[in-house]
């Protein structure tokens, strides 16, 4: 086994081909994940990558450690019952807008709201790729697709930072595919953090939605549409640095850096540690709001008991009181009664 320190991107590289389509946003999660992973200090038979059902859920089969291709949306739950069998296991869940929030929405939930340690990455395109293109539970409402079991979205999108905060998620991060410097902090954001971490990247479908996300990687928008949050520091964004968000009450608004009005000091503060999920709350919003820029970064960071800790302590509690039994004494204890031939 190599020693933490000599650890290389290439030591979690597989020797099977990446299958994406060319283009596919899942390529550079790939590579920056691949690239995250040596710092980490983790070897590769103490990581394990779960995923579900999807383009994105080919991931377990590209690196070099330990997987699992489960069935559709149930990938969290078997994360959890690996975690509290195993929690000495660096684990990360693989998933896509549809596997998660369809199907697995109810999974998802119950993983956050336990507070499980570990990672989900939910490649969220705005479509089902792999049955080729029907609307997904994040498409927005009136996106036309080309499947042929539908003319377009109708319904009203998931928004999944709420769904997040619902159950009670510690830490919310969210990047983009194509931004592979801040990915690239933002997955050692992640796995610093001993708890459940939902991660939401926007990832683009070459074939299928081609384009959903141009404005937050185009470098003619991309600063104006993009608020990069940063913990302790005030929220300004722009190509100019010259527009922030404030606070009436507890309704956001942009306010103009240069119009005199006001100035950075009225911008509003970013606190990732908010342990009420109230400016959570209010980020989540933004992309439901016309104009707003998308937040990006870690959006919130609390600490929370963990699952598996407390039925560890749970568990030697109760071995404890039972005087250090084993489990054939304690079958054998208490009323009992020989059933002869």
């Amino acid at each position: 086994m190599k020693a933490a320190q000599t650890l290389t991107p290439e030591d979690f590289e597989s020797d099977q081909v990446p299958r994406w389509c060319p283009g596919c946003g899942d390529y550079a999660i790939l590579a920056s994940i691949k690239r995250a992973l040596p710092a980490l200090g983790r070897p590769p038979h103490e990581v394990v990558f779960i995923s579900g059902i999807g383009c994105s859920s080919r991931f377990p089969y590209y690196m070099s450690a330990y997987g699992f291709h489960t069935i559709h949306g149930r990938a969290p739950a078997i994360a959890s019952g690996l975690k509290a069998t195993r929690p000495d296991l660096d684990i990360w869940i693989v998933t896509g807008d549809g596997d998660s929030l369809s199907i697995g929405g109810n999974h998802l939930l119950h993983l956050f709201r336990r507070n499980l340690d570990v990672t989900l990455l939910l490649f969220n395109n705005q479509v089902y790729g792999l049955t080729k293109g029907q609307y997904s539970p994040t498409s927005p409402s009136g996106q036309k697709v080309v499947h042929k079991s539908t003319v377009g979205s109708i319904d009203t999108p998931f928004n999944p930072l709420r769904i997040a905060l619902a159950a009670n998620a510690p830490m919310i991060i969210r990047s983009i595919d194509r931004d592979l410097k801040h990915m690239g902090s933002m997955i050692q954001r992640a796995a610093e953090h001993h708890g459940s971490v939902f991660f939401e990247i926007y990832q683009d479908c070459h074939i299928f939605n081609y384009g959903a996300f141009t404005e937050f990687v185009d470098k003619n928008s991309k600063l104006d549409a993009l608020l990069y949050l940063e913990h302790g520091k005030p929220m300004i964004f722009g190509r100019e640095q010259d527009k922030a968000i404030r606070l009436d009450g507890l309704n956001p608004q942009i306010i103009d850096l240069k119009a005199g009005a006001y100035g950075a000091d009225d911008a509003l503060v970013h606190d990732e540690h908010d342990e009420a999920g109230l400016l959570a709350g209010i980020l989540a919003t933004f992309q439901e709001r016309k104009d707003f820029p998308r937040p990006v970064g870690v959006i919130r960071n609390i600490e929370r008991p963990c699952y598996e800790d407390m039925m560890t302590d749970q568990v030697n509690d109760e071995t404890e009181k039972g005087g250090g039994q084993t489990l054939q004494e304690l079958f054998e204890s208490g009323d009992m009664w020989e059933i002869k031939k």
